[in-house]
C-alpha cells in the first residue's frame, strides 16, 4: 500500500507545471501572432534576424488569473512618464485583484485618455513590474493589453503568458510607459516574453 501511495504521489508531481495541449497551442497562436506584428510595423526595433532570439516562458496555466474588478470611474487623468522622458495621459479604469501562490495582489488597469482612434478606444493597458525583472525579464517591466469588453461581471482575467516586452526592451529612442509604483508586484512572473538579450 505504501508502495503505490507514493507512486500516486510521484505521478501528481510529474503532473504538476503541465498546461492542457489546448491552452499550450492557443498560446502558441498568439505569440505567432505576436511575432508577426513586428513583420508589420515599419515602426518595428526588430529585424527579420532579430525576431528568432525573442524568447518566452513555456506556457503555464497557473498563471492565468481570475481577478475581481474594481472599476474606478471618478479617477483623475495623470501624466505617466516614459523611458524616453516624455509623458503619456492615462485614466486608471479600475483595479484587478487577484491570488497567486495563495497570496493576494493587485494591478491597476489603465485607459490612454489621447488615442482616440475608433479601434482602440476601448484597449485597457496594464503595465507592470515583478521581482524576475532584470533577472529573466525585462528590466523596465512589461506590459498587458485588454479590452473593456473583457471585463464581465465585475471579473477580468489576467494571462500572463500574453505579458510582453516594451519596444525599450530591443532599442532606444521609443516612448514606453515606465510601469507605476502601485503596479509593482513582489513576486516573480515567469511567464509571457522572457528579457530580449542586447548585443555588448
Amino acid at each position: 500500500m505504501l508502495l503505490i501511495m507514493s507512486l500516486v504521489v510521484l505521478c501528481l508531481c510529474c503532473l504538476q507545471g503541465q498546461s492542457d495541449p489546448l491552452f499550450v497551442k492557443k498560446i502558441q497562436q498568439h505569440r505567432k501572432a505576436y511575432l508577426s506584428d513586428f513583420k508589420k510595423n515599419p515602426a518595428s526595433p526588430l529585424g527579420k534576424k532579430a525576431l528568432k532570439n525573442v524568447q518566452f516562458f513555456a506556457p503555464d496555466e497557473q498563471y492565468v488569473l481570475r481577478c475581481q474588478f474594481s472599476p474606478t470611474p471618478d479617477a483623475e487623468p495623470f501624466e505617466m512618464p516614459t523611458y524616453s522622458g516624455v509623458t503619456k495621459p492615462y485614466v486608471q479604469y479600475g483595479i484587478a485583484k487577484f491570488s497567486l501562490a495563495g497570496v493576494n495582489y493587485q494591478l491597476s488597469v489603465y485607459r490612454s485618455v489621447s488615442n482616440t482612434l475608433p479601434q482602440y478606444r476601448d484597449y485597457l493597458f496594464v503595465p507592470f513590474k515583478d521581482m524576475s525583472n532584470g533577472e529573466s525579464t525585462y528590466g523596465g517591466g512589461r506590459y498587458l493589453d485588454l479590452r473593456i469588453k473583457d471585463v464581465v461581471d465585475n471579473t477580468l482575467v489576467l494571462d500572463f503568458n500574453k505579458a510582453y516586452n516594451p519596444y525599450c526592451a530591443y532599442s532606444d529612442g521609443y516612448s514606453c510607459p515606465i510601469p507605476p509604483d502601485e503596479n509593482h508586484l513582489q513576486v516573480s512572473i515567469l511567464a509571457g516574453e522572457k528579457g530580449f538579450p542586447k548585443k555588448e
